[in-house]
């Protein structure tokens, strides 16, 4: 059952000694696993409170706390230039769900990927964000506890999640050879672990004057495919916004270029769909499997149904 605004409120007035909630807002970030709200101090300044709402959220709640901390000092030593969300302090939770956590907010406010255009500005920050994670040491993931996968090891999940897909019989038969194909390409699959959000999208960029200024949810956070950090733009972006994002992440990366970046950021933006549909397949969640299944057959005819047109001319 989720928890109230002002639950949480009280929570965060244990977990950090002093605070005076002035005002409390419940946040869009609230999910199946975690109740969320933000809270205004006397002084204007906002909070954000997170309970888990089961206890393996709690646990990914405590792994994060550790990796912003950990980030808080990598900004220290100039190794990353954006903020992220500062843990304050935390509160047992009375159900024995853990604990809640309380942390100054980030900077800045959602990105809004329809508002930037292409060029030097926005996009490229984008880019110059996205590469400055990449770039972090990855012992800074791996001394954590947090999941570490070779490229050998990350192909082979993605092998696994389709082989469970493909067992449902859910899945469009052309999009799973599609995949299949793709991931049996070891071409594709030469390139360097790094450090990835895991998780990133236009809500976890915060903007401010201009650039990003922040990035919130870590709790994927872990050492893959730096492609899955790009997956989202590739199937949301337009083209001249992508390009002037791609263009600023080479610059900013220190690694060899990677000439199938962007193919298996394509891949992992399309079997996204099959994870939803899966995870409806998992909680038995009839609506979760009806949108996946018309989500994928979408995608099949926005895929094939070009491929049939050009073949007819």
């Amino acid at each position: 059952m989720p928890r109230s605004p002002l639950a949480l409120a009280a929570l965060a007035s244990v977990a950090v000694p002093g605070l005076d909630v002035y005002d409390v807002l419940r946040s869009p970030h609230s999910d199946s696993d975690f109740d969320v709200v933000v809270v205004k101090d006397a002084t204007g300044r906002r909070w954000l409170v997170r309970a888990p709402r089961r206890p393996a959220a709690g646990a990914a709640l405590e792994a994060e706390r550790g990796l912003l901390q950990a980030l808080t000092r990598a900004k220290d030593a100039e190794l990353v230039d954006f903020a992220v969300p500062s843990p304050a302090g935390a509160a047992t939770l009375a159900d024995g769900e853990g604990r809640a956590l309380v942390y100054k907010e980030a900077p800045g406010a959602p990105l809004v990927l329809a508002e930037v255009v292409g060029g030097p500005g926005l996009a490229a920050s984008i880019g110059r964000a996205l590469a400055s994670v990449h770039e972090l040491p990855v012992q800074l993931v791996e001394d954590l506890g947090l999941p570490s996968y070779s490229a050998e090891e990350h192909r082979e999940r993605r092998l696994a999640e389709l082989d469970a897909g493909v067992q449902t019989g859910l899945i469009p038969p052309r999009l799973a050879d599609r995949w299949e194909q793709q991931l049996e390409n070891v071409s594709w699959w030469r390139f360097e672990p790094t450090v990835v959000h895991g998780d990133m999208g236009e809500h976890q960029l915060l903007v401010r004057e201009g650039r990003i200024s922040g990035i919130v949810d870590w709790m994927d956070a872990r050492v893959a495919d730096p492609a899955d950090d790009l997956a989202w733009l590739v199937a949301a972006a337009p083209e001249d916004v992508l390009d002037s994002v791609v263009e600023a992440y080479g610059m900013a990366r220190r690694e060899t270029r990677d000439p199938h970046l962007l193919d298996r950021a394509r891949l992992a933006s399309e079997m996204a769909l099959l994870r939803w549909l899966m995870y409806g397949v998992r909680t038995e969640d009839q609506a979760i499997i009806e949108d996946g299944q018309g989500m994928l057959m979408d995608l099949e005819a926005l895929l094939f149904d070009d491929v049939d047109d050009d073949a007819d001319l």
